[in-house]
């Protein structure tokens, strides 16, 4: 077969997950060139600055792989499916005038192919290869994990936050937890500042910070779960308790991180006195 010059896949990618990086790698093996065009709203679940980020990695080193995305002002959910390819093909001799055909698993390739009158080569169109589809990711990230791209994955990594007052077990509790999931565990930052318990602003914030980086650096190899020893709130209260005031910085801070789940642990264990706890009869 002949390859052709230049091809197109199509869609959302919501998220992009390995059935369309198969899609995509069959059109390349049949294409000279090939534009991915996404797709999307302003009220897409999964913003389109993000989704176009990952295609972007995924391909930054593919120059035979062109990447675009454009607003979806070309469907209507209202017509039958022959009727809305007829809109779809449109828009496509519209923006991609060059191309000799198309790319897709769809039902749509039938009549789009009609409307647009070039080819329409389908790719696993019974998902027996990659049986998985974006709407089941966003469903149930955790089932579909392995269909996951690699830079994909912090986003759906949850989040769980172990919380309450010192000495109540959080630390061996998160430690097990993420040796239990074959994940990984965020420490307590205080523990890695801290000296003595003589705290000023300047530590107060730089714990904050710390705290919020590790969070971030620990979801980017995290294992679908993350456990998380402490978060800002509880560096808010010991603001509170420390200095008189909460730094603006730790609210802000606050806000960057979102956890899925929090667990309140109980003080129904001996407190255990070491040099950096004080509040004991508290």
């Amino acid at each position: 077969m002949t390859k052709l010059k230049k091809g197109l896949v199509f869609g959302k990618y919501m998220p992009v997950h390995s059935g369309h990086l198969a899609l995509i790698e069959f059109a390349k093996s049949q294409c000279k060139h090939v534009i991915v065009s996404m797709s999307f709203m302003p009220n897409d679940p999964i913003d389109h600055s993000l989704r176009f980020g990952w295609l972007q990695k995924i391909f930054e080193e593919q120059p035979n792989v062109t990447l675009v995305e454009k607003i979806d002002d070309f469907h209507d959910e209202t017509l039958p499916l022959f009727e809305v390819t007829k809109l779809w093909a449109e828009f496509i001799r519209r923006e991609f005038p060059d191309i000799e055909g198309f790319f897709c698993s769809e039902e749509y390739g039938e009549p789009l192919s009609f409307h647009l009158g070039l080819p329409c080569i389908l790719f696993d169109k019974a998902r027996e290869l990659v049986p998985v589809s974006a709407t089941k990711i966003r469903q149930n990230p955790l089932a579909y994990w392995d269909f996951i791209p690699n830079v994909i994955r912090p986003y759906f990594v949850k989040k769980i936050c172990l919380y309450g007052p010192e000495s109540v077990g959080k630390t061996v509790l998160s430690q097990k937890l993420a040796k239990y999931y074959h994940t990984v565990f965020v420490p307590e930052a205080a523990r890695q500042v801290l000296k003595s318990n003589d705290i000023d602003e300047d530590i107060i914030i730089t714990i904050g910070k710390r705290q919020t980086e590790l969070v971030k650096e620990q979801t980017l190899v995290a294992n679908k779960l993350l456990f998380c020893d402490t978060d800002l709130i509880t560096t808010q209260i010991y603001a509170r308790h420390y200095l008189g005031f909460i730094p603006e910085i730790l609210p802000v801070l606050e806000q960057q991180i979102k956890y899925d789940l929090y667990f309140l642990l109980d003080i129904d264990v001996k407190w255990v006195d070491d040099p950096l706890r004080d509040l004991g009869h508290r």
